[in-house]
């Protein structure tokens, strides 16, 4: 029988085991990965992983001339086969492999290539959209069946902070209306595949099982659910994939299939976590290996994708998700740390087959430098080819906070957010970034604020009108406070759970400071849904003078205008350094409480403010 697996009438495959004996050998399966495909692809190559008792000892072959096998490869493991099949007819097809025990049939499995959907995914990820970043577990309990999983070792805990705390994809299914209300169109899931670790699982990023939803959050079958439902209300679905490492209770572990599928897999090596070393022209390569090849920690084995077997699963896993789904991006944690090879191949694999799929990886660096490395149509200082659209923009997210906490000086202050963004011309796409005040690895934005809300509604304003694309931090919307404690800062959304004295979803409860918050934020991303110059527009900004920062967004001839005042005290602006973006533009409505302001007359900004014109 099956050791544990997927739910079968889920994926659409049947199986049949026939247990057989050579000199004293049993043969079984346990896995098979993919567990199914689609045709229709433009790469026709598939590579099967097989594993089972005694896997290599038998000879597999597949009747349907449809199907070619191409090689088999023996791991060093004899429990593992990898099959490389080329798919010559491309319809859709449930085909059976054979395994023979020398001449003796000895197991068969049938398996499916589904038809190919065509892919025009209009929710794909653009400029037009905002983020949503949810740590599931923290969101909303929507099914207390299961919290508690009997296979999988950790159970729910909400009194411990770094524990399980039942939140699942049920939860944000019943809460898509609100998040369509407040002005999102896309959702981020920090991962929501296995993780079957013994402690300190609900973050996602220790992967058990690369092709099974966690059961704490559902199924695969709800996931694509998520993702359909979201359609409905035109949100698309990002799924957080982990290409770097695995949690040190994958499967894998108790039977990798070579002697080289981990690095150091013998001897623990921790990376290094020195970013720098991976650009340095002056280091020997041994320093350059240990920060991609050492271990994030002890708990997540690092994969080695130079092994071409490593390499390949890690390709037909991140299109398996994308074409199962329905996904509309991809962000890809720990981008530096993977084999920068492999990365290239990988990216533009994903491009191949998806070309109008835009995905974004995570760099945690302050230096648009070494950000912009790793983006499509940036000009990198080696031969290095990356195929990736799009990057997360930590460089911005440092300086923006930078700016707006410190005082105003040459060299300091909101002059801080003007700087950094004249050095986008690193980028091959500033546009195409991801922006954010804060994630679920930092300090939430308003307390990086110190809680107070004139800065917290500039940082917002920032972010929902500045180049790129917005992400916003569930419980943002609510200025949720924390310390850098993870577990602190990960917070349970309130409402989320039954007993809940306080319900966001709703506003029961909420203090004036979160109501404020909420009915800001809800306004701005709204408008900003349907202002073109914001979505699509070029920026043009100046620099900074007197504490006070100006951009536009322009479109066409629809313009905006945006204008910080970081400073103490009440400043009078003047309209004639911006004569040449103005033009005839003579009025200007302020997208947030309608005033109307006069564009010929200088006019008054409040002590530390922003203000959001549309200009006519």
């Amino acid at each position: 029988m099956l050791k544990k697996y997927f739910n079968i009438k889920e994926f659409y495959l049947t199986i049949l085991l026939i247990s057989g004996i050579s000199k004293g050998l049993s043969f079984e399966i346990d896995h098979i990965e993919p567990p199914f495909w689609w045709s229709g692809f433009e790469n026709k190559n598939l590579q099967l992983m097989i594993h089972g008792d005694n896997i290599s000892k038998l000879q597999p072959k597949i009747p349907y001339k449809g199907i070619k096998i191409k090689k088999i490869h023996i791991a060093d493991s004899p429990n593992y086969l990898f099959i490389d099949l080329f798919i010559e007819k491309d319809k859709p097809k449930q085909f059976t492999i054979n395994f023979y025990d020398k001449k003796k049939k000895v197991l068969s499995y049938d398996y499916e290539l589904l038809k190919r959907k065509e892919y025009h995914n209009k929710q794909n990820l653009n400029s037009a959209d905002v983020i949503y970043l949810i740590t599931p577990d923290r969101y909303a309990n929507g099914d207390r069946s299961n919290d508690n999983i009997d296979h999988l070792f950790e159970k729910v805990n909400r009194m411990n902070k770094d524990g399980r705390h039942g939140g699942d994809i049920k939860g944000i299914i019943d809460h898509l209306d609100y998040i369509n209300d407040m002005g999102f169109t896309q959702i981020w899931l920090n991962p929501v595949l296995e993780n079957n670790q013994t402690n300190y699982s609900y973050h996602g990023y220790s992967t058990t099982d690369y092709y099974n939803i966690d059961a704490r959050y559902g199924s695969n079958k709800l996931y694509k659910k998520l993702s359909l439902e979201a359609k409905k209300r035109d949100i698309g679905l990002i799924k957080d994939l982990v290409l770097n490492h695995i949690g040190s209770g994958h499967w894998w572990m108790n039977d990798l299939p070579t002697i080289d599928w981990l690095n150091y897999q013998d001897n623990y090596v921790q990376t290094n976590h020195i970013h720098e070393t991976v650009y340095d022209p002056h280091l020997p390569q041994s320093q350059k290996n240990l920060f991609t090849d050492g271990w994030f920690v002890q708990t997540m084995p690092d994969l080695n994708q130079k092994n071409p077997f490593v390499a390949t699963y890690l390709e037909q896993v991140t299109i398996w998700w994308i074409e199962y789904a329905e996904l509309s991006s991809l962000r890809i944690d720990t981008y530096p740390y993977i084999d920068k090879d492999f990365l290239s191949k990988w990216s533009k694999r994903v491009i191949e087959e998806f070309p109008d799929f835009n995905f974004f990886g995570e760099a945690w660096l302050n230096d648009p430098t070494m950000v912009s490395y790793w983006q499509k149509g940036s000009k990198p200082y080696d031969d290095f080819q990356s195929y990736i659209p799009s990057m997360k923009d930590f460089p911005l997210q440092k300086f923006l906070i930078q700016g707006l906490t410190t005082k105003h000086s040459w060299n300091s202050g909101i002059g801080d957010i003007y700087r950094i963004l004249a050095s986008d011309f690193q980028y091959g796409d500033p546009y195409n970034l991801v922006i954010f005040p804060d994630n679920h690895d930092m300090q939430r934005v308003y307390s990086l604020l110190n809680e107070k809300m004139d800065l917290f509604k500039m940082a917002i304003s920032f972010i929902a009108t500045t180049r790129g694309i917005p992400q916003i931090y569930y419980g943002t919307e609510i200025a949720m406070t924390s310390t850098e404690d993870h577990g602190e800062l990960r917070k349970d959304f309130p409402g989320g759970w039954d007993n809940d004295k306080i319900n966001a979803f709703i506003g029961s409860g909420l203090n004036p400071i979160q109501l404020e918050a909420k009915n800001y934020i809800k306004t701005l991303l709204n408008w900003r849904k349907s202002n073109n110059a914001i979505t699509q527009g070029k920026l043009i900004h100046y620099p900074v003078t007197h504490g006070i920062y100006v951009y536009f967004r322009i479109y066409k001839n629809e313009k905006v205008m945006v204008i910080m005042n970081n400073q103490e005290n009440k400043k009078i602006l003047e309209f004639d350094l911006y004569h040449e973006i103005l033009l005839k533009k003579r009025k200007g409505i302020d997208i947030i409480n309608g005033n109307n302001y006069n564009l010929s007359e200088s006019i008054e900004l409040k002590p530390k403010s922003i203000l959001i014109l549309e200009l006519e």
